[in-house]
């Protein structure tokens, strides 16, 4: 899940070097942080959230595939 939020991240921002995903487990759930430069953070969240929330949905159907639960955190 972690290369899949980094590959969408990196598609959306003017900056991919400054990109980066960090994954902590806790049992079965699973909070994944990403980290943009802050003149790319519009970008990444999008017009009422609404990019941020489709990434969300996207992380969440691929956590649900390995009967996991995943959160997003986006910094």
């Amino acid at each position: 899940m972690k290369e899949l939020v980094e590959v969408i991240a990196k598609a959306l921002v003017d900056n991919p070097d400054s990109v980066s995903v960090t994954e902590k487990e806790d049992g079965k759930e699973t909070v994944l942080e990403l980290t943009v430069d802050p003149s790319d953070m519009g970008k990444v969240i999008g017009k009422q959230g609404r990019i941020a929330k489709a990434i969300r949905c996207v992380v969440k159907a691929a956590a649900s595939r390995e009967d996991k639960k995943a959160v997003l955190e986006i910094q």
